[in-house]
């Protein structure tokens, strides 16, 4: 039962580590439920509470760090905090009405239309937009790190 669970554990962190790069798979929480799938299917034998609230943590921390990115890369590019705020907003209303593809368009968007609507010229907006999506991908770095970080974790514990 422990190598089907393993195996199990395996496939769910290879598709959570290919939805951390991919927006359309949702990839921390795959990770962490093939941590789950694992604790059940082995009665929890070599994972404790205190393991599971930590990779909790860092499933949180991955979530906010979605929603963050975008403005902080928006702040680096000289952007105001409007544009920061309006790359948030953004975010949310991409993923909502774009789907995975709002992830990359709507902080562009929010930054870019926050920053026309304070009377900034085209150019510096569209940079700003362009801070935007480097945030969003460093961003992504950091997912794919705490990702890896989570499963070797696993591996240590198991």
């Amino acid at each position: 039962m422990e190598t089907t669970a393993l195996i199990l554990a395996i496939i769910l962190f290879l598709a959570g580590l290919l939805g951390t790069i991919l927006p359309i798979l949702p990839g921390a929480i795959l990770i962490y439920g093939g941590m789950l799938l694992y604790g059940f299917m082995t009665e929890f034998a070599s994972l404790d509470v205190n393991f599971f609230i930590l990779q909790a943590l860092v499933l949180a921390l991955i979530f906010s760090v979605d929603f963050l990115a975008s403005a902080v890369g928006t702040r680096r590019f000289n952007g105001s905090k409007q544009a920061a705020t309006g790359a948030i907003i953004g975010t949310i209303l991409g993923l909502l009405f774009l789907g995975p593809l709002g992830l990359l368009i709507g902080p562009f968007l929010g930054a870019v239309g926050a920053e026309l609507l304070r009377g900034v010229k085209i150019k510096q907006a569209m940079l700003v937009g362009f801070g935007t999506l480097v945030g969003i991908l460093g961003g992504t770095v950091l997912k794919l790190c705490a990702g890896v970080l989570m499963i070797v974790y696993f591996f240590m514990r198991i």
